[in-house]
């Protein structure tokens, strides 16, 4: 890790605090929420002594980013023109691009929108076509657009996608509680979490820390303390009124996004990829039984469907030695 060195990129006015370790082709890391660069701090070792340049960056809105609090800045061809900006101030063609949660859904829109800067992408929790703003491999006979969906739900019971749309209230209730808005979360959400109970709240008076259960005490087996004390510090550098705008602004994207991803309805990934998720990931639960074979179906050269035993969201966190030999068998095939 001492070996890492860190720059600043402008994308469009807004400054990119990027990680970089190694020397050789591109492979650049896209973490979603709550993520920093440094959830990748344990692929880029690996990453780089297998003779490739790892990037990492604090998305827009994280970390030492900007984080602009206009929701539109955050749009997915804002994010896009963020990968691009990298590879335009590195002297790069293109790269291997990897992507989790709200990075998953970044990479494949880079696969598609803009496959001459994509050399192969590793999708991460959210399989293609399965994100906010996914049609669901049902291309433009698909019905939208997506908070339409969630206030339907949300008239059922708590909904956090729906909570979030409303600027403010969220801010305030995760800003006045950082430490343990994180650290319920990165636990619920874990494999050895419990993600479950939002189900049994209404939405009325409800906030996300009501439907997150307490988290046993640090350190846990994938996560110690002195980790968790870098994320909490990162998130809370401007304060808690932007501590999570990256976030709840990707959340917030989600009508816009479906509308910019219309005239890609019937797209296909037509680079190489590569699917890695925690088989006991909530995503995997919530989406649609047949997502992966959609996934399949729309991806044609995907190299692999891999569900890593005991492992829940963090999947590259939990169980880092697992997601290392999946991802450096994937890129060496692609040599």
């Amino acid at each position: 890790m001492a070996d890492i060195e860190f720059q600043d990129i402008d994308s469009g006015g807004v400054s990119l605090h990027v990680a970089s370790l190694g020397e050789g082709p591109l492979v650049v890391f896209c973490h979603g929420f709550p993520g920093l660069w440094y959830s990748w701090r344990r692929q880029m070792p690996a990453v780089a002594a297998a003779g490739w340049r790892a990037i990492a960056l604090d998305q827009r809105g994280y970390g030492r980013s900007d984080r602009p609090l206009d929701p539109a800045l955050y749009d997915a061809n804002h994010v896009m023109d963020d990968l691009l900006a990298v590879l335009d101030a590195l002297g790069e063609e293109k790269a291997v691009f990897v992507g989790h949660d709200f990075g998953a859904q970044q990479v494949c829109n880079m696969a598609v929108r803009h496959p001459d800067r994509v050399a192969g992408v590793v999708v991460m929790s959210c399989p293609y076509d399965y994100d906010l703003a996914g049609r669901h491999g049902q291309g433009r006979a698909a019905s939208g657009p997506p908070t339409k969906a969630f206030a339907a739900i949300a008239a059922e019971h708590f909904l956090h996608l729906h909570y979030f749309q409303t600027i403010g209230p969220a801010e305030r209730e995760l800003g006045a509680r950082p430490r343990d808005f994180l650290q319920r979360l990165f636990w619920a959400l874990s494999g050895e979490g419990e993600y479950a109970d939002y189900t049994n709240h209404p939405s009325e008076g409800a906030g996300y820390l009501d439907i997150l259960r307490a988290a046993p005490p640090l350190p846990w087996s994938w996560m110690s303390e002195a980790d968790f004390e870098y994320y909490l510090a990162e998130f809370m550098r401007c304060g808690p009124e932007a501590a999570f705008t990256g976030g709840l602004n990707s959340y917030r994207n989600a009508d816009r996004n479906w509308v910019l991803g219309e005239p890609f309805a019937e797209a296909d990934i037509e680079r190489p990829a590569l699917f890695i998720a925690g088989a006991k990931d909530i995503v995997l639960q919530m989406i649609a039984p047949d997502a992966l074979d959609v996934m399949q179906r729309r991806t044609p050269d995907l190299r692999g469907v891999e569900l890593i035993e005991g492992a829940g969201h963090f999947v590259q966190m939990e169980r880092p030695e697992a997601v290392n030999a999946c991802l450096l068998k994937f890129l060496a095939g692609l040599r």
